[in-house]
């Protein structure tokens, strides 16, 4: 019994003491309390049959274990353990197991969770950035600290990869070039010729545009000298869009096929073929490809095995928009749904309706979905709950169909057929002021697409009618405070979208 265990635990105590030549020390000083019966049983290894009248438990111990209890707590940390080892030694396979059941739990605990943000933020700075995206997918806390902006700046700037300054924008067109411009002056600093066709795509990371075309073909462009670095050949039909992740671009084209490019050697590593239709909206993010078409269906791939992992089924008109989180693929189709998807699984997570027309646009930050539709609506919807949280609209709403979107966790601005672009509070849906109203809105003038930082609004407008010249507005407000209250840096513009409706 328990009495037999610390009569040996005080014996091996002793031999070992005496084998390894340990100074000699009671066990029981002796200016410390000890009971007669427990002393006499240390002493004389005695074995005494106590009566006990009830089954011991917590909250009534055996005496003498009570007294060993305060006994161990006097031990210093040395001795502890070595009370543990031996305690240990004796027991049977069933009393292990039920140790194991008891100490778990201690150590189960979401440590990231518990700490400060700034110390969980450092924790997670040792990670590689796949192991990132996978830390994203534990929980909402993980994902969201996960997501942190200056936790992936410093990531860009391992890797390499400047952070965009701002002061360019690239824009394309139907006239078969690009133009870079000045964000500050506003003046064109080169401009870009080669395509035989419209250019309907275009990205810049860094000193590199990628821009595709009506005519069939992707270009990569030196942005400081306007050259030609390569031309990539291989679609058989327009280029309609293309998302650029690192060294590797993919683009999806008419033809109703994906490729995949290397921009540094021009090299097309992976085709990826399995839709029925045009290509519509790509995303990419270094790990899986998610694709939209107008054969109705969203697609998930594993590009480098150039696998389909999952056909998304469930829209019944052309998908038009997509947005991919590495966990979530949400998907805006003509048949006026909204739909979230787990993109390990392909299920269909949540159907979101309320929008009367065609999403033309959606932007994802978090659990947090903006979208804009062709029936003059912004909505804001929660993608974990499918509830609708905001409608962006009363008698300041938009006239006609949003074109173009950009939000944060303070604001949207959106720009619309109506030629105005307006700021919105995100959390209460209020209408807070016009950015821009054209003179010409209502009567033809369009603010194709909006890009926003802190300090300047770039709004690419025109007319379907040409009643307001195809142009890009630079709006400078001269924020003084640097608290990036609008909307994060994005370099790449298309003008004259309208005409590009298929």
């Amino acid at each position: 019994g328990t009495s037999n265990v610390i009569c040996e635990f005080f014996q091996r105590k002793r031999k070992l003491e005496v084998q390894n030549g340990y100074p000699s020390k009671r066990l029981f000083p002796e200016d410390k309390t000890v009971t007669p019966s427990l002393k006499k049983k240390t002493d004389g290894c005695e074995k005494v049959k106590v009566q006990r009248s009830v089954i011991p438990s917590k909250d009534n111990p055996p005496p003498e274990m009570t007294d060993w209890l305060l006994q161990f707590k006097r031990w210093s940390n040395a001795e502890r353990l070595l009370a543990i080892d031996q305690l240990i030694d004796t027991c049977e396979p069933t009393q292990v197991r039920h140790m194991m059941q008891v100490i778990e739990p201690q150590f189960q605990r979401d440590f990231i969770s518990l700490l400060p943000k700034e110390l969980a933020l450092y924790v997670l700075s040792f990670l590689e950035p796949r192991d990132l995206l996978r830390a994203a997918q534990t929980c909402r806390n993980w994902r969201f600290l996960a997501e942190d902006n200056l936790l992936w700046r410093e990531k860009c700037r391992e890797a390499g990869i400047d952070e965009f300054s701002g002061n360019r924008i690239v824009s394309g067109s139907d006239d078969n070039t690009l133009k870079v411009w000045s964000a500050t002056t506003g003046k064109c600093l080169r401009t870009l010729v080669g395509h035989t066709g419209g250019v309907w795509s275009s990205q810049m990371s860094g000193s590199i545009i990628i821009s595709g075309s009506t005519d069939r073909t992707l270009k990569v462009w030196n942005a400081e000298s306007g050259h030609c670095l390569h031309t990539l050949y291989g679609h058989t039909s327009t280029v309609r869009c293309m998302h650029l992740h690192g060294k590797k671009v993919v683009s999806g084209s008419r033809d109703a096929t994906l490729r995949v490019w290397n921009i540094e050697s021009g090299e097309c590593l992976h085709v990826l073929v399995g839709h029925l239709a045009a290509v519509r909206c790509v995303q990419y993010d270094g790990r899986l490809v998610v694709s939209g078409a107008y054969d109705y269906m969203v697609k998930v791939w594993n590009p480098e095995r150039e696998e389909c992992l999952h056909t998304l089924q469930g829209h019944t008109n052309r998908v038009y928009s997509l947005q991919f989180d590495g966990v979530h693929v949400v998907s805006g189709s003509l048949d006026t749904s909204i739909r979230v998807w787990e993109v390990e699984t392909g299920a269909c997570r949540h159907t979101l309706m309320g929008h009367q027309s065609l999403t033309s646009g959606m932007e994802l930050r978090n659990n947090i979905l903006v979208s804009g539709n062709a029936d003059s609506t912004v909505k804001v919807w929660d993608i974990v709950t499918g509830q609708c949280l905001q409608t962006l609209s009363g008698p300041n709403k938009h006239q006609s169909a949003v074109t173009c979107l950009q939000f944060n966790n303070r604001f949207v601005i959106t720009s619309s057929d109506d030629g105005t672009v307006k700021l919105w509070d995100v959390r209460t849906g209020e209408f807070i002021r016009n950015l821009v109203a054209l003179d010409s809105g209502g009567s033809g003038g369009v603010v194709w697409r909006i890009r926003a930082n802190e300090t300047k609004l770039v709004c690419a407008v025109g007319s379907r009618n040409g009643t307001e010249e195809t142009k890009l507005l630079v709006l400078d407000f001269d924020v003084e405070s640097k608290k990036r209250n609008i909307a994060q840096d994005t370099s790449s513009f298309e003008s004259n979208p309208g005409r590009r409706s298929g």
